[in-house]
């Protein structure tokens, strides 16, 4: 390595790339050049001074304004994928790049090693999926090679890495990460639309029998998707050599910011060390995206990329080289310089490497965020949700920051002058971290309203519930005065309960839309079931039946559609509260009298309001994703008997379809 570090500089190179003074000799006695004029900008600029003052010993053209080393470099092989992740790209795929407009293997051979003479120590190899590149063994090879190189990597997402895993590391690769985001197979292909979790396990299992260690195991974690699985990964590493690292969501849709599927590393690891509260925190490198942590006596450990609630812009030393040949010095920027063409229309290596100067030079001190996360509250309540304890429950939802604050409330939010803060008028302090975050939120007369208060000093208790079996109704008689008094379970004491409403509840005098104050309600333990019919047809049935169906397991993949509907269902029924469900199960059965998948589902939570709607929601997303499946087969499909079949607890009874 030492003959690698001379060959691109340390501080007699650096003075000498900005212009060393006339008429002087290197130590060989042979004369300097005069600084070319790329030279003569770089050392009148502030990265210039920066690299003279501090002597730095590494290429002045991968090093930035702010002092940044960049020796590690990613290239995407292809932008082909053979998955459709729900969170990366659409079903049908995206519009490719014709492929005379990609890199060819020698083109990315040539930049690959101008990087490495400049410094790079690393490169990843990524996509797409680079394991469906069918030259990626001799990239890989062709890249053990240069000299200088250290770590030769690949991300893939494991379904081909079995196979081809023998030859990489023949050739020379050092280093994998596979991407998984579910340990249950149904949801994987749920989320994937693919079949091939057994795939991804085996080159997981592949990889730790080939000696990799630690084999990198990417998870991004999404609220409403896989954050119920955290414990699952943690203990994946117990009797394997893995890196579990859970990449928070950076939730980048369609030129949107939204973080409604976001879960902090904060509240990841609080949810972690629950469980296991030894957790020990390891030491890390400074430019390390990771924070590491490890469960003692597990063979592997786990780490935490915080892209968002703790970006690492600081120390970042990455840079991008996409499909087409496009240099990207930050994954947010906009800003790309097209090598491909300057390589192709015979640039000198001298010339690219000046290129790719002025790319670095530009790159800004960190990467575009949205405007809501310069206020300081929202970064606060990124960092830190609400303490369970406080809330009485798990609180699994905490987090649904929107893509940006409605026009309506930044009118109506006002500036504290004492601490900086953003707050609405009239609003209690313990009111501020949900106006901030957005828990429950309909836009009410050009500004939000939020309804749930976020802790409780009452001693509530159960009411008694009525049998399941029959109907009940809070009132008694329909003399009854609006408030019945029912007692609970442990005493004589009594609480007053409101009885059935005449009214709809969820508009305002002035028939408004309005969220229901459940604030003054007692906890209670809540349950509902509800159920929906899917006719199918014949030929449909048949196929579902034998699961012939193209787009993979119709019944498992609803029956996860369904659980998911229901952790999502006040952000997708306007007016509903964001309540915790402490269990929720979903089953289908086929009807061959009918052609019909029939659907159960059924939702518990202990709280405040009632999870009718998410046991609803859970029939009605089963029943929509039967459809969709099935679709390709026949239109002719009606969705029927979506319904209610019980409920209890609450204040107004019990409820139970005859």
């Amino acid at each position: 390595m030492a003959a690698a570090w001379g060959r691109r500089g340390g501080p007699a190179l650096l003075r000498g790339a900005l212009g060393a003074a006339p008429g002087r000799a290197c130590s060989s006695g042979a004369p300097v050049r005069a600084p070319s004029a790329a030279a003569q900008e770089l050392q009148s600029s502030g990265r210039g001074r920066f690299l003279l003052e501090h002597a730095a010993p590494f290429s002045a053209f991968l090093t930035d304004s702010f002092g940044r080393q960049h020796n590690y470099l990613r290239i995407s092989l292809t932008e082909k994928c053979n998955l459709r992740c729900q969170y990366c790209m659409p079903e049908e795929g995206v519009q490719l790049t014709p492929k005379s407009e990609l890199l060819t293997t020698q083109e990315i051979i040539t930049l690959a090693r101008l990087f490495v003479k400049e410094g790079v120590e690393k490169i990843r190899l990524t996509g797409g999926e680079p394991l469906i590149r069918p030259d990626v063994v001799d990239i890989v090879g062709q890249l053990y090679k240069l000299e200088g190189l250290k770590t030769i990597a690949v991300t893939t997402n494991g379904i081909n890495l079995a196979r081809l895993l023998p030859r990489l590391k023949e050739a020379g690769l050092n280093a994998i990460n596979i991407s998984l985001d579910t340990l249950v197979p149904a949801k994987f292909e749920f989320i994937v639309r693919r079949k091939g979790f057994h795939k991804v396990m085996e080159g997981i299992h592949k990889a730790t029998e080939l000696g990799y260690r630690p084999v990198k195991v990417n998870c991004v974690v999404m609220r409403g998707f896989n954050e119920d699985e955290l414990l699952g990964f943690v203990d994946f590493t117990k009797d394997l050599p893995l890196d579990v690292r859970f990449i928070e969501y950076m939730p980048f849709d369609g030129n949107k910011w939204n973080f409604k599927k976001m879960v902090s590393y904060k509240e990841m690891l609080d949810t972690i060390k629950q469980r296991w509260p030894e957790l020990e925190k390891l030491p890390c490198e400074t430019s390390s995206t990771a924070k590491s942590y490890k469960v003692p006596h597990f063979q592997g450990q786990i780490s935490f990329i915080t892209s968002m609630s703790e970006h690492f812009c600081g120390s970042c030393n990455r840079l991008r080289i996409t499909a087409d040949g496009n240099l990207k010095v930050c994954l947010f920027g906009n800003s790309e310089v097209s090598l491909r063409d300057h390589l192709r229309s015979g640039a000198s290596e001298e010339e690219l490497v000046q290129i790719i100067g002025a790319a670095v030079g530009r790159k800004k001190k960190q990467h575009a965020e949205p405007a809501l996360m310069s206020f300081p509250l929202c970064q606060d309540a990124l960092q830190n949700p609400p303490n369970s304890k406080q809330w009485g429950h798990t609180f699994s939802h905490w987090l649904t920051l929107r893509a940006s604050l409605p026009k309506q409330m930044g009118k109506a939010l006002t500036n504290n002058k004492l601490t900086g803060q953003l707050f609405l008028p009239g609003s209690h302090p313990e009111q501020q971290w949900h106006i901030t975050t957005g828990i429950l939120q309909t836009q009410l007369r050009g500004c939000c309203v939020f309804q749930k208060h976020p802790s409780s000093t009452s001693d509530t208790k159960c009411l008694e519930a009525s049998p399941v079996g029959q109907l009940s109704v809070a009132c008694q008689s329909e003399e009854a005065s609006p408030e019945s008094e029912f007692c609970t379970r442990d005493s004589g004491s009594h609480t007053k309960v409101p009885c059935a409403s005449d009214n709809l509840t969820h508009t305002d005098e002035e028939g408004r839309a309005t969220m229901v104050n459940v604030g003054g309600k007692p906890d209670s333990r809540r349950s509902a079931v509800a159920a929906a019919v899917v006719r199918l047809g014949e030929k449909a049935f048949g196929m579902v039946r034998q699961n012939q169906v193209k787009k993979g397991d119709v019944l498992a993949v609803a029956q996860i559609a369904g659980i998911q509907g229901a952790k999502l269902t006040s952000q997708l029924i306007p007016l509903c509260h964001n309540i915790p469900l402490n269990h929720v199960e979903v089953s289908l059965s086929l009807d061959e009298t009918r052609y019909a998948v029939v659907i159960r589902s059924s939702c518990q939570t202990w709280g405040r309001t009632g999870v009718e709607m998410e046991a609803l929601t859970a029939a009605s997303l089963a029943a929509l994703t039967v459809y969709d499946m099935c679709k390709a087969v026949t239109h002719d499909i009606v969705i029927e008997e979506v319904k209610l079949l019980s409920k209890t607890g609450g204040q107004r009874g019990d409820f139970s379809r005859v």
